[in-house]
């Protein structure tokens, strides 16, 4: 369970005196195995929104809890909980080559080496990447960054994955395969996360939708009730409630 209770987020300034707000007194609570979309157009607020749920960011007022445990007291439990993936997954990749980057994690658990190979293995497994554990990260394609990404993220086993627009840049062979695996980790009772301005892939398979507009929740609700206002948040949705994602079964 991820919970935020009045979370305020600042930039550039201190308290009242300045800056900008975005996040402003948010509060939600996201249980183990929802599938969520936080929705929003750029600047709404919801990449740092999330970003609080593991402590990348602090935020300047409230708090935020996983699994009963505020997040500032614990940060290891927080991170091993929250598994995040970067909109563009460089930012977040620490060594040269797949395995090693993947490994980085469970390394840092101080785990044996024996559960480490077994928790890549088992990691890039999920992302239909075996065998590519010497490939240089350097020479993977934008979906194929994407795979490795979050294969490091699985590899903490985390409770929930919380993804930062997934789908930006990425071919449609590489969107289906990464809405399959999203599919399945559901199915397995992992909570996602997905950070959007377009719902389109993601929409038929989440269980909650957080539309987000200067900082505040603007809509809360099953995708089917959420729907009719989303659009003047400045996201896309499908044509119709009844949708499916794009070409996501194929």
């Amino acid at each position: 369970m991820i919970e935020v209770d009045g979370v305020t987020c600042r930039y550039g300034g201190s308290g009242d005196d300045g800056g900008v707000t975005a996040v402003d007194d948010v509060s939600l609570s996201i249980p183990d195995g929802q599938f969520a979309i936080v929705a929003g157009a750029n600047g709404s607020g919801k990449t740092t929104l999330v970003r609080t749920f593991n402590g990348l960011v602090e935020p300047d007022a409230g708090t935020v809890s996983v699994n009963g445990i505020p997040v500032d007291e614990d940060l290891v439990a927080a991170r091993t909980a929250v598994g995040m993936v970067f909109q563009d997954p460089r930012d977040q990749f620490v060594a040269a080559t797949v395995g090693a980057d993947v490994a980085f994690g469970p390394e840092n658990l101080g785990l044996a080496h024996a559960e480490i190979d077994r928790r890549v293995e088992t990691a890039l497994d999920a992302v239909n990447m075996v065998g590519r554990e010497t490939d240089r990260i350097a020479s993977l394609s934008g979906g194929e960054r994407e795979r490795v990404a979050i294969a490091g993220a699985l590899a903490m086993k985390p409770d929930h994955l919380v993804l930062d627009e997934p789908f930006t840049g990425l071919d449609e062979p590489a969107r289906r395969s990464v809405v399959e695996r999203l599919r399945e980790l559901r199915r397995e009772g992992t909570g996602v996360v997905v950070v959007t301005h377009d719902l389109r892939d993601v929409f038929g398979i989440a269980d909650r939708v957080v539309g987000l507009a200067d900082g505040r929740v603007a809509v809360d609700a099953p995708p089917a009730e959420a729907v009719a206002a989303l659009p003047g948040l400045d996201v896309r949705v499908p044509d119709r409630a009844s949708d499916k994602p794009r070409q996501s079964d194929g």
